[in-house]
């Protein structure tokens, strides 16, 4: 058994009774004020000095002045969704639960914490330690970012838990560190057409906006079929469609609410100027004018392919051989890229 993994088992409890201890109180995305507070009386007993970030986050330091800096993040808010599961440590929030596993990862990051604070003087370098808010809403990484939480960052790491991946549950113990895209990035794309409205029984002397948005609709699939590599991935879900007012009105304004996943960066500006393309074009044809907003939320993920090998190595030395296991890439997003667009990096599960 490895050092790390003795001192692992040996607070074992800890960090199972701290976990249970948030997810009974889960807090929504920038309102994670009693989580914060609860993980600043763990840092003051372990005497690792932090300072407030955002409205809930906290970074950290373990050995300041040191070495190269790695950073360890993990995300400390709940989801607006009524549990249901019935254990003893349940929420005691109406509508709000940890179903995303965030309380898990905050109790590891302390877990963390703790055993690196007693190596403190075997490590080389410098361990920031990020307990981020608002990853649900993927704002909680730029506020850390912006703190200035990343400056001098050599390397940042992040993990989620996971079950079930597809329809295969995962044995307890393995991990996976796979070099390359992990995960997506997500764009939400606001789309708004405009016409002149009027009474449904003389159509000619109105501008119908309902027709070119169903057209458009059915349409924007095939800007993925004909304009991006076949072996990129790419979604498209129209989420949200909405126009008109009564039956026998024509309507004057559709919106449709679009959210897009995507990997490579070539394949969304692709779909992104397929979209204005066809819009702008289907408008024409139906002589109505369209809006399109484009919102990012999150880039893809991409782990460091030499920051990933070096952590399998680690990886199988805490955890053993054969523990390793390799998933597909994710079409799911957060907002751990925001890191790692300031330092090479690595996620894993």
């Amino acid at each position: 058994m490895s050092k790390v993994l003795e001192k692992a088992k040996n607070i074992e409890s800890y960090i199972i009774d701290f976990r249970r201890e948030l997810h009974r109180n889960p807090e929504l995305s920038g309102q994670e004020f009693k989580t914060q507070e609860k993980i600043m009386k763990e840092l003051n007993k372990l005497g690792i000095p932090y300072k407030k970030a955002g409205n809930t986050s906290l970074i950290a330091v373990l050995n300041e002045g040191k070495g190269k800096v790695v950073a360890l993040r993990a995300d400390t808010d709940a989801l607006p969704v009524l549990e249901q599961a019935d254990v003893d440590f349940k929420s005691e929030i109406e509508g709000s639960a940890h179903a995303c596993g965030h309380d898990a990862h905050t109790a590891m990051l302390l877990g963390a914490a703790r055993i690196l604070s007693e190596m403190k003087d075997e490590l080389p370098g410098k361990v920031r330690f990020f307990f981020q808010e608002g990853e649900e809403t993927f704002t909680g990484a730029k506020l850390i970012v912006e703190a200035g939480g990343m400056e001098g960052v050599d390397a940042a790491f992040g993990v989620h838990v996971f079950t079930f991946f597809k329809d295969k549950k995962l044995p307890i113990g393995t991990f996976d560190m796979t070099p390359g895209y992990r995960m997506a990035g997500c764009d939400t794309i606001y789309v708004k057409f405009e016409g002149v409205s009027g009474h449904g029984s003389a159509p000619h002397l109105a501008k119908d906006t309902i027709h070119p948005a169903t057209m458009f609709v059915t349409d924007i699939q095939s800007i993925i079929a004909k304009n991006v590599d076949p072996q990129q991935a790419c979604v498209l879900n129209v989420g949200r469609f909405h126009g008109g007012t009564k039956a026998n009105v024509v309507s004057k304004y559709t919106e449709l609410d679009i959210s897009m996943r995507y990997f490579d960066q070539e394949a969304r500006e692709a779909i992104h100027a397929g979209i204005r393309r066809h819009a702008k074009a289907i408008a024409e044809m139906y002589e109505v004018q369209v809006d399109v907003k484009i919102e990012e939320s999150v880039l893809s993920l991409f782990n460091d392919e030499k920051l990933a090998l070096m952590a399998q190595k680690s990886g199988d030395k805490v955890f053993g051989e054969g523990k390793r296991v390799e998933f597909d890439r994710n079409m799911g997003s957060e907002d751990m890229p925001f890191y790692l667009q300031k330092s090479p990096g690595c996620y894993a599960f």
